[in-house]
C-alpha cells in the first residue's frame, strides 16, 4: 500500500511539474489538436470510437502529432472471462517490437481478444509484420498544420501562466515543422527564460534563445518574393543562386512540401521534354519529403534543385497546352471522328463507331497516317519542340512523322 501511495503522490506532483507537452496530453478525443481528417465530425476514426466499433489499428505519423506480451494476453483473457470486459492494448513505437513479439500478438488480435492500437513514426509496411498489418486499419497522421500549432501554443501559454508576443509565437510555429511536442518544449524553455528575468511575457528574443538561433525575417512578402527568386533562379539555370534561395526557405521554416510542389510544377513548365527525367527527379524529391522528412529530406530537395537548375530548358510543353486550350475555347467542342469513337460495347459497330480505324501496331513502321482530331482544328500545330536537350531528338522524330503527312514542322526558337 505504501508503494501505491507513493506512486499516486508522484503522479499528482508530475501533473504540475512534468514537461509542458506531457501536462497538455489530451484526455478526451475533443482535447486532441489537429488530425481533423481522422477525428473531426463524421470522420472515420471518430465514428469508430463513438459507435464502439473500434478494431485493431495502426497510427502512422511523424513525432509530436500525438511487459511481456504473453502476460498481457493472459490478463486480457482473465478480464474477458471474469468481467466480460474487453482489452485495448496501446503500443507506442510498435516498430520497436521484434518479429517474434509481433507474432505473439497475432492470435489475440485475430480472435478479437485484444484490440491493438499501435503507434509508429516508421513506415509500417516495412516495420510491422504483414499478417498483423493486414488485420489492422492503417490511419496516416499528418504533421500539425499552422492553425493547429497556434492552437496548441495558446493552450501552452495559458498553462504556463504567461503571455507571448505575436512574433515570438510565429517563430515557434515556423520552427516546429509540424511537431507539436517540439513547439511546446521550445515554448516552455522560452517561458522559463522570460520568468527568469522577472517578466511574464515571452518575447522574440526569448524564443530565439530557446531555439539557439536568430529569427530569419520571413513574412508574407518574403514568402512570395523568395519563392519567386527561387523559381527564376532554377529557370535561369543558376544552380548556386537556386541553392541559396532554397537554404533561405529551409532556414526560415518554409513548408518543404510547398517547395517540393513548386519543383514538380517547374519540371514540366520550364524544362519539359528538354529533359524528361526532371519530372521524375522532382517527384522523387517530393516523395522523399513525405517519406523521410526534415532535416534529411533537405538533401533530396537540394539534389533535385541542382538537377533542375542544370537541366536544358524548354517551355514548349507549356506553350503547346496553352495553344490547345485556346482552340478548345474558341473553336468549341468538335465532334470525335467516327473511327476514333469507342467501339467496345454491344451495338457500337452498328452506328459506325470505330469503323475505319487503323491499328498502328499492325503497320511495320508502328505508325499510320490517319486523322486524330475534329476537322475544325485538324491542321493546327500546338507542340513545336525546341533545339534544347532531348527535345532536339523529339523534333527530329516529329519532323519525320509530319513529313509523311505533309505538315510543316516549325523549329525556330520562341521567345
Amino acid at each position: 500500500m505504501t508503494e501505491d501511495l507513493f506512486t499516486h503522490v508522484a503522479k499528482e506532483r508530475l501533473k504540475n511539474r512534468g514537461p509542458l507537452a506531457d501536462r497538455l496530453r489530451p484526455l478526451l478525443i475533443d482535447d486532441v489538436v489537429g488530425q481533423k481528417h481522422l477525428i473531426g465530425k463524421d470522420q472515420p476514426l471518430r465514428q469508430l470510437i463513438e459507435t464502439d466499433k473500434l478494431s485493431s489499428l495502426i497510427l502512422w505519423g511523424p513525432p509530436g502529432t500525438g511487459k511481456d506480451v504473453r502476460e498481457l494476453v493472459k490478463v486480457a483473457e482473465i478480464r474477458l472471462g471474469e468481467a466480460e470486459v474487453g482489452t485495448i492494448l496501446f503500443l507506442d513505437e510498435v516498430h520497436r517490437f521484434n518479429k517474434s513479439q509481433q507474432d505473439a500478438l497475432l492470435p489475440s488480435v485475430e480472435s478479437g481478444l485484444i484490440v491493438l492500437i499501435g503507434a509508429t513514426t516508421e513506415n509500417p509496411y516495412f516495420e510491422v509484420n504483414a499478417p498483423l498489418l493486414s488485420r489492422s486499419t492503417l490511419f496516416r497522421l499528418e504533421p500539425l498544420d499552422r492553425a493547429s500549432i497556434i492552437e496548441l501554443l495558446a493552450k501552452g501559454v495559458e498553462e504556463e501562466g504567461v503571455q507571448a508576443d505575436p512574433e515570438a509565437l510565429d517563430l515557434l510555429v515556423d520552427r516546429s515543422s509540424g511537431d507539436g511536442r517540439q513547439a511546446l518544449t521550445s515554448l516552455e524553455v522560452a517561458s522559463a527564460i522570460a520568468i527568469g528575468r522577472g517578466e511574464r511575457k515571452v518575447t522574440l528574443k526569448d524564443v530565439e534563445a530557446s531555439l539557439g538561433a536568430k529569427a530569419i525575417r520571413y513574412g508574407r512578402d518574403e514568402h512570395y518574393d523568395i519563392i519567386s527568386a527561387f523559381i527564376k533562379s532554377v529557370r535561369g539555370s543558376d544552380a548556386d543562386s537556386s541553392l541559396y534561395w532554397l537554404a533561405r526557405m529551409l532556414k526560415a521554416g518554409e513548408d518543404p512540401r510547398f517547395i517540393a510542389r513548386r519543383l514538380v510544377i517547374l519540371a514540366s513548365e520550364d524544362i519539359g521534354m528538354a529533359d524528361p527525367t526532371s519530372l521524375l527527379i522532382a517527384d522523387a524529391a517530393a516523395r522523399a519529403v513525405e517519406f523521410v522528412g526534415l532535416p534529411e529530406a533537405q538533401l533530396n530537395l537540394a539534389q533535385a534543385v541542382v538537377h533542375l537548375a542544370t537541366a536544358p530548358k524548354s517551355n514548349r510543353v507549356t506553350l503547346a497546352l496553352t495553344s490547345a486550350m485556346q482552340d478548345v475555347s474558341s473553336a468549341g467542342e468538335g465532334r470525335v471522328p467516327p473511327h476514333l469513337r469507342d467501339a467496345h460495347y454491344s451495338g457500337a459497330s452498328s452506328i459506325g463507331h470505330g469503323e475505319g480505324y487503323e491499328y498502328p501496331h499492325n503497320d511495320p513502321r508502328g505508325w499510320v497516317e490517319q486523322k486524330y482530331r475534329p476537322e475544325e482544328v485538324e491542321s493546327n500545330i500546338y507542340y513545336e519542340p525546341s533545339l534544347h536537350g532531348f527535345e532536339q531528338q523529339v523534333l527530329e522524330r516529329m519532323a519525320e512523322l509530319r513529313e509523311n503527312t505533309n505538315v510543316e514542322v516549325v523549329s525556330e526558337e520562341k521567345n
